[in-house]
């Protein structure tokens, strides 16, 4: 294994940088997770299980494409000046613009060639937005190995990533509404702007960031997707992480998916989408900037226990009392502001989890640990996705028709109780399972420096400037 050593401190601006990365990629995956069903539904005819059956289809082959990019960046050997990492995310990022572009393109053909068409596109988004995005949040051990540096840098991935999604839930359905006389076309341009974006977002992240740390695989090394697999299930934190990450962002994507329709068809205020995003992406990016105080104080796990706590209690207010659009906007805040704590926290602890498989097996694997991680939240987007899509089936709902009482409450069981009975199953996951504390992850990383430092005396001393030490 090789090690590229320096010790230069993060700066600010590379910490921006790298938070820009989560911006545009958000801005080109979260016009599809907020608007794509209903872009389905309203514009192209599709009934709702449609959408849901092109979600789980694309998802799940997307899971395995990250799994892919986990042994692609395992693999390789001959890195150069840019990186390991970072030229993926340079140019993976234009397909994904692309796609995630056409996607919302119109047609006319008939339901099996419309259906066929929608999947192949969402399956091409998820193989180029699998390189990108996975290259990104692998990269992280590369650019730090301080645990307070990663969370720092988790922070800021939750800060650009809420910015994003706040843009998206705040900017596109106005963008669209330009073109009223042609619904179809202005998904499509607000689709074209959103992407272009995100591209030169991804851009600033890739000339703004250094890979300090950069780790090659010993020849006898062969990463695969059956060792992706086994680098969840030899590593027991990162197991717990995959079980809790799969309840938090199946709950997190349902509540997204099911809003447009609650704030239109329940609260009869489909304006008050902007405002509640407006609002409640606030809170979150309030959420975001304590992160780092927060876990300096009561430690990982706590933080992420309580934002648990938060977020469930907010969707069970909803449920019972959130009937006027003020009180959705309030009860919404105090849920989204939970969720800022969970979502931060999963970036920064895997990272964790790099460095307890290194300890464990002397191999360090960013990519397989990372994609195996994320591979967990590709199965729960695909059942984030089905589920509304079938659940809307379920319920009775029409498009452009006023709904019925029992539709009504289905919508409200769906963005509350759904998401809050999974926030509470994962608390009870990672309450109960999830051993690796600060206390122990500190000891981990002592025992592997002395590793290397009995290894390769005589290079950890000339540590003055960049050097390459073979293990």
């Amino acid at each position: 294994m090789k090690h590229l050593y320096q010790d230069d401190p993060l700066t600010l601006r590379e910490k921006c940088a790298y938070g820009m990365g989560d911006f545009g990629s958000n801005l080109m995956l979260c016009i599809g997770t907020l608007y794509l069903l209903k872009f389905y539904t309203d514009e192209l005819g599709m009934p709702a299980f449609y959408g849901g059956i092109i979600f789980l289809v694309a998802k799940f082959f997307t899971a395995f494409t990250d799994m892919l990019t986990g042994v692609l960046l395992d693999s390789r050997r001959q890195i150069g000046a840019r990186g390991k990492f970072r030229p993926f995310i340079l140019y993976a990022s234009v397909p994904v613009g692309l796609v995630a572009t056409a996607q919302f393109m119109a047609n006319d053909f008939g339901l099996p060639v419309k259906t066929a068409l929608a999947t192949v596109l969402f399956m091409l988004f998820g193989l180029f937005y699998s390189l990108m995005n996975c290259s990104y949040g692998a990269m992280v051990p590369a650019i730090t190995r301080n645990s307070q540096d990663r969370a720092q840098l988790a922070a800021w991935r939750q800060g650009g990533a809420t910015l994003g999604l706040l843009l998206c839930t705040v900017g596109f359905m106005p963008v669209q509404a330009l073109f009223s006389q042609s619904p179809t076309l202005g998904y499509l341009i607000a689709a074209l702007i959103f992407a272009t974006c995100g591209v030169f977002c991804m851009w600033w992240c890739y000339s703004g960031v250094k890979e300090r740390y950069v780790d090659v695989s010993p020849a006898g090394h062969k990463p695969g997707i059956l060792k992706s697999f086994r680098a969840i299930f030899h590593n027991p934190p990162l197991l717990v992480l995959c079980l809790a990450n799969l309840c938090t962002l199946a709950a997190f994507n349902i509540k997204l998916a099911i809003q447009v329709y609650y704030t239109q068809y329940v609260l009869n205020d489909i304006g008050l989408l902007s405002w509640m995003g407006f609002f409640s992406m606030g809170c979150i990016l309030l959420g975001v900037f304590l992160v780092p105080g927060a876990v300096r104080r009561f430690g990982k796990k706590q933080v992420y226990l309580g934002g648990l706590g938060l977020w469930a209690a907010g969707d069970i207010m909803n449920f019972m009392w959130g009937t006027s659009s003020l009180s959705f906007v309030l009860f919404s805040c105090m849920a989204f502001f939970g969720t800022a704590f969970v979502n931060s926290l999963n970036w920064a602890l895997v990272p964790d989890t790099v460095d307890y498989g290194e300890w464990k097996t002397g191999i360090r694997a960013e990519g397989s640990v990372y994609t195996g991680y994320t591979f967990s939240r590709k199965i729960s987007a695909a059942l984030a996705g089905f589920l509304p899509g079938i659940m809307l089936t379920q319920i009775g709902y029409i498009p452009h028709a006023i709904q019925s009482s029992e539709t009504l409450l289905g919508l409200r069981r769906l963005i509350f109780i759904w998401p809050c009975s999974l926030a509470i199953a994962a608390a009870f996951i990672m309450g109960t399972f999830y051993k690796l504390n600060e206390e122990r992850f500190a000891k981990i990383i002592e025992e592997i420096s002395q590793r290397k430092k009995n290894t390769f005396p005589e290079k950890i001393r000339e540590n003055t400037k960049p050097s390459v030490v073979t293990q």
